[in-house]
């Protein structure tokens, strides 16, 4: 049997987030893969020359949801495999926290036939691959998670300068 040969591949992406009272919601886009087969995926694409991650996530997001965003934290990057015209390609996603800042989805770009908002809760079922549902279970989680700001004063317990009292 022959070997397949390798390639890698890099693509950086995002999960644009909106809140609608506490509930956050994240952009999806839908392709049609096959006649009747349609999947809904994150937004991603591949760096121009001379690229930073950064600036490939917010151009491809910008152009493949219709939305002007911006980065607001680093996520976890996901990798996997796949066999295209005889070669396996290992690809990493760099994927990014985004809030969106203008635009509309219906100005997104040729690559999705649809692009829609999507509660969190509902994206697991929406998803077609399994390495992007988990990153967008994980941030959900990040998300629902209060977090205490870094700057906040941490007192001790009995430091009566910190009691509501004494302020």
């Amino acid at each position: 049997m022959a070997r397949l040969r390798t390639a890698t591949a890099t693509s950086a992406g995002g999960i644009v987030v909106r809140y609608e009272g506490d509930i956050p919601s994240l952009v999806l886009g839908m392709r049609r893969r096959e006649r009747d087969r349609v999947t809904w995926t994150l937004p991603k694409g591949t760096p121009n020359a001379g690229e930073t991650t950064e600036e490939t996530a917010l151009r491809e997001v910008g152009e493949e949801t219709g939305l002007e965003v911006r980065i607001t934290d680093r996520l976890p990057s996901i990798q996997y495999s796949f066999v295209q015209r005889g070669t396996r390609i290992y690809k990493t996603v760099h994927y990014f926290l985004m809030e969106p800042v203008g635009g509309d989805l219906s100005a997104h770009d040729h690559e999705f036939e649809e692009v829609r908002w999507t509660r969190f809760e509902d994206a697991p079922d929406i998803l077609a691959f399994e390495t992007e549902r988990n990153l967008v279970m994980s941030t959900a989680q990040r998300l629902t998670t209060p977090v205490a700001p870094a700057d906040a004063p941490v007192a001790a317990p009995d430091d009566p300068s910190q009691h509501p009292a004494a302020r």
